[in-house]
């Protein structure tokens, strides 16, 4: 079992950054692939970057050149930084662990707006 636990959503204006992190409850990223993916209201869920246990990353066009995924390993925490931030990136963000089995995190909200 992993829990994951996401933080640092929030408000922020168009143009501006926020960095999310994913606390895992263990020490998994040697084995998982981490994900951030969103989902806005009325909308399916979407992936928005992953990262793969040798650190291989793949990105949604949508986030190529504004958003990077990495890893601290020491803290068990997959972040997410955005900048550039558009209206049209507001959603909630998930972290997810994939390996045998997929893990979800609770969410955290991400509202772009002036």
């Amino acid at each position: 079992q992993v829990q994951l636990v996401e933080s640092g959503g929030g408000l922020v204006q168009p143009g501006g950054s926020l960095r999310l992190s994913c606390a895992a409850s263990r020490s998994i990223f040697s084995i998982y692939t981490m994900g951030w993916y969103r989902q806005a209201p009325g909308k399916q869920r979407e992936l928005v970057a992953t990262i793969t246990r040798d650190g291989s990353r793949n990105y949604a066009d949508s986030a190529k050149g504004r958003f990077t995924i990495s890893i601290e390993n020491a803290k068990n925490t997959v972040y997410l930084q955005m900048n550039s931030l558009k209206p049209e990136d507001t959603a909630v963000y998930y972290c997810a662990a994939h390996y045998m089995n997929t893990y979800w995190g609770q969410g955290t909200q991400v509202t772009v707006s002036s």
